[in-house]
C-alpha cells in the first residue's frame, strides 16, 4: 500500500514508471502511453500533474534518478567504513542494476542528457541539476577525507564522469568489467587525494 495520498501516488507512479521506462528505452524512446499502461493511471491525470507533458514527466523523472543515486551515495558514505568500502558498496549496486535487467537498464540521467539535452532546454537543465548535485555529495565527501574544497570538486567531477563512461561500456559490451575497472581506478584516485585508507 502507498504511502502517499491519493493524488500523490497517482504522481509518484507515473514519475517511477517514466524513470523505469527511460532507463530501457531513453526518453524518445519511451512514449507517453507506455507510461500511462505501466503505472495504470488514467490520461487525465497525467496533464493533471504534469501539464507541460513528456516534458514535465521527463524533468520528475530525471529528479527521481538524482535522489536515488543521491541516497546510495549518502547510505555508503555514512554507512562503508573506509573509501574503499565506499566504491565496492557503489560499484556493486550499479552491477546489479545492469545484471538484473539483462544490460539494458542504464543511468536514465545520461539517457535523458544524450537523447533530449540538446534540443530541450529544461530536460538539459534537469540533468545538470542532477550531475552538480552528485558531484557535490562526492566533492562532500572527499572534503571529509581531508581533501581542500579546491581540489575535491574536480576530483569528484571526473569520478563521476568515470562511473557513468564505465556505465556505458559495461552495456555496450553486457559486462561488469568496465564497471570493475572504474571500480579500482575510483581507489587509486581516492589514496592519491585523500584517502589512504582505500
Amino acid at each position: 500500500m502507498s504511502s502517499y495520498p491519493k493524488g500523490l501516488a497517482t504522481r509518484q507512479r507515473l514519475v517511477e514508471s517514466m524513470l523505469a521506462l527511460i532507463q530501457l528505452h531513453g526518453y524518445h524512446g519511451t512514449g507517453l502511453n507506455t507510461v500511462l499502461a505501466r503505472s495504470g493511471a488514467p490520461k487525465g491525470s497525467l496533464y493533471f500533474h504534469f501539464p507541460e507533458g513528456k516534458t514535465g514527466l521527463g524533468v520528475a523523472a530525471v529528479g527521481l534518478a538524482g535522489d536515488q543515486f543521491g541516497q546510495l551515495v549518502s547510505e555508503a558514505t555514512t554507512s562503508a567504513p573506509s573509501p574503499g568500502d565506499v566504491v565496492d558498496a557503489l560499484i556493486a549496486e550499479l552491477k546489479d542494476m545492469l545484471e538484473a535487467s539483462e544490460y539494458q537498464a542504464g543511468c536514465p540521467v545520461s539517457s535523458v542528457a544524450l537523447d533530449a539535452g540538446s534540443e530541450n532546454e529544461e530536460l538539459r537543465n534537469a540533468c545538470r541539476r542532477v550531475y552538480d548535485a552528485w558531484v557535490q555529495a562526492v566533492s562532500g565527501y572527499l572534503s571529509t577525507l581531508g581533501l581542500e574544497e579546491g581540489r575535491a570538486l574536480p576530483v569528484a567531477t571526473s569520478m563521476i564522469c568515470l562511473v557513468e563512461g564505465s556505465l556505458i561500456l559495461s552495456r555496450a559490451h553486457k559486462s561488469t568489467q568496465p564497471l570493475d575497472s572504474a571500480a579500482a581506478t575510483l581507489k587509486t584516485l581516492l589514496a592519491v587525494h585523500g584517502g589512504a585508507g582505500a
